[in-house]
């Protein structure tokens, strides 16, 4: 079993990890929902779905139809791009509504082939007329045939949100340590030598509040001097920083989830020796 000094440095450091965790988790929530990062991300990928990057053939007939877009009347000019961008589109409810924008005759089978040889692009005419024979005359399947096109699309999509997502993620999360210099190397030393410091932590919220902050303020962050002396000790500090920084990468939930771990732990104690057997009577 762990030792008392171990499992505190643990606890006092795996806090702080998951505070940081949450803060970035917070903030880069308020960010995306006010800069509509997953609407704007999704726009794009539609439109170069469809070779439409100035939003005025089949992405911008898309955005206005009722499955894909039901908080925007359809009418606003081409310019504003629709005042209500969706944040998601059911892969079901795209190919519906993409079916219902092609043909010009509703549930008429051979007069979709035409319709689809109307298109402009050459491009998605191909990859349309490809699904379309594939189908053979079962508009079921041409039908999830658009909806896997669509699924595979923002596959890809996604992947390339994440990786900006994780750079957006480690940009905060750096500020995050320098502006409360949470120094990792620094950290560790000193819970190491005052193991006390983290013992009075008990399990906080999942939410930055008065009490994690709080509780924050009794292990060894924040600044003492500023601005720091540009010497070697801080090179050891900006690779505190960066360790802080690439630890909370992990996330809020690993974190907090150690954290109980541990303090949960912490609260058994060590393991009674077994009692010697009584001997027995003859």
């Amino acid at each position: 079993m762990f030792g008392s000094t171990v499992l505190e440095v643990a606890i006092g450091m795996t806090f702080c990890y998951a505070f940081v965790g949450l803060l970035v988790t917070t903030i880069q929530e308020a960010i995306a929902s006010a800069l509509r990062l997953r609407a704007r991300t999704l726009l794009t990928a539609v439109k170069a779905m469809f070779n439409d990057p100035g939003f005025t053939r089949l992405a911008r007939d898309l955005y206005a139809h009722a499955l894909v877009n039901p908080r925007d009347d359809g009418m606003a000019p081409v310019q504003s791009a629709l005042e209500n961008k969706p944040s998601y589109i059911s892969p079901k409810h795209f190919a519906m509504a993409l079916v219902d924008i092609i043909q010009s005759v509703p549930n008429n089978w051979e007069q979709l082939r035409s319709d689809i040889d109307a298109l402009e692009d050459p491009q998605v005419r191909n990859a349309l007329q490809s699904m379309y024979l594939r189908a053979d005359g079962n508009m079921e399947r041409f039908q999830q045939y658009l909806a896997n096109w669509f699924d595979n699309t923002m596959e890809r999509v996604s992947g390339s949100y994440k990786r900006r997502s994780a750079m957006i993620s480690l940009l905060i999360s750096l500020t995050i340590a320098v502006t409360f210099n949470i120094d990792s190397i620094h950290l560790f030393s000193t819970l190491w030598q005052q193991p006390t410091l983290a013992a009075q932590l008990k399990l906080p919220e999942a939410s930055v509040n008065g009490d994690a902050l709080a509780a924050l303020r009794t292990l060894p962050v924040g600044w003492a001097e500023f601005p720091p002396r540009l010497d070697s000790a801080f090179l050891v500090q900006v690779a505190g920083w960066l360790l802080t920084a690439a630890s909370s990468m992990f996330g809020a939930p690993f974190w907090f989830d150690l954290f109980q771990r541990l303090v949960n732990m912490r609260g058994t104690g060590s393991k009674p020796k077994d009692a010697e057997p009584v001997p027995q009577r003859v």
